[in-house]
């Protein structure tokens, strides 16, 4: 009963017939593809939809809105709440034109979950990064948000090593690692005025 009760969660329809000749039926037809989806997979679409909103007016945004309103919903209570506390670590802006992209790149797919993991346990991540002058150093931070300044996303994190708040640019991450031997506090960290919460944007 556990076993069906979890699945239920997960949004799969079980259908159940007492008595004798009874039994327990899965609706195929019913099965949910959010179920399928993971909190930092959820996030990414969250994430996209949030940045193309902050450059533009995005087109079809109620509707965009609506379906991401029903994934959330279809989500096992758990994961509902880590994707929340994960959108309030999540701040949007434009990007000024006079910072220089020509060297942008692309991100390493394991780093969204490695930060998702990181920022929801409150474990340091450790990285290897190169600056724009092309010097790599390894990095050991914590977490505390992520900036989206279309087309570059940032890590900010408290560097303890420097004891300061640092802005990385995640096309420059590479090797991400979740540190579980420690944890952090949350620190408020500060933005300029031209950015905004992403829970802002759709009010």
């Amino acid at each position: 009963m556990r076993d069906i009760g979890a699945l239920r969660e997960e949004g799969f329809v079980i259908h159940s017939e007492p008595g004798r000749g009874g039994g327990l039926q899965l609706d195929a037809q019913s099965i949910q593809t959010t179920a399928k989806l993971s909190v930092s997979e959820v996030f990414a679409l969250l994430v996209s939809v949030a940045s193309m909103r902050a450059v533009s007016n995005l087109p079809f945004a109620h509707l965009a809105d609506a379906g991401l309103a029903k994934i959330e919903k279809a989500l096992p209570s758990d994961k509902v709440r880590d994707l929340r506390r994960l959108l309030d670590c999540l701040y949007v802006g434009q990007l000024s034109p006079l910072v220089d992209i020509s060297d942008l790149a692309a991100m390493e797919p394991a780093l969204l979950p490695a930060f998702e993991t990181a920022f929801l346990r409150r474990w340091y991540l450790s990285f290897r990064y190169r600056d724009a002058k092309g010097v790599i150093t390894n990095r050991r931070v914590e977490p505390q948000a992520m900036l989206v300044l279309p087309p570059l996303w940032y890590l900010v994190a408290w560097d303890p090593a420097r004891k300061e708040f640092r802005y990385f640019r995640m096309d420059r991450i590479s090797r991400p690692e979740v540190d579980e031997s420690l944890t952090f506090q949350r620190r408020r960290v500060r933005f300029e005025d031209y950015v905004r919460p992403v829970r802002d944007l759709s009010r």
